[in-house]
């Protein structure tokens, strides 16, 4: 059965992002449909997969990131903008079969991504 999951790292601080607001959106016709929105708890990881089973089907999606909330709560010196606000990821899901892990790693400065396990 597959499903998708996530969790995000605060390597700015040393430790896993809790409270962080995340979207999925599934892109069709160059649209984004909303699937689900979750808070990250205190491992920097949503309780429950964003989809599994049939509701995970072969498409692009796009992951939403509220990490400028979260640095603004944990009292990082942040720029008015500040440089990252939303982090968005699009990726794509091939074998809706399997599972697909999409981590976010941040600063207030960077972030970076890969396909985990």
């Amino acid at each position: 059965m597959g499903r998708l999951t996530t969790h995000v790292l605060d390597t700015a601080h040393g430790k896993p992002g809790q409270g962080i607001q995340v979207r999925l959106y599934r892109i069709k016709d160059q649209q984004r449909q909303l699937l689900c929105e979750r808070l990250t708890n205190a491992d920097g990881r949503c309780d429950q997969p964003l989809l599994e089973g049939d509701a995970l089907i072969s498409g692009t999606y796009e992951l939403d990131f509220d990490v400028g909330r979260y640095f603004a709560a944990m009292g990082a010196q942040l720029t008015e903008p500040a440089f990252l606000n939303i982090v968005t990821l699009r990726f794509g899901v091939a074998d809706a079969s399997q599972h697909y892990h999409v981590p976010l790693v941040t600063t207030p400065w960077s972030y970076s991504t890969y396909r985990g396990s």
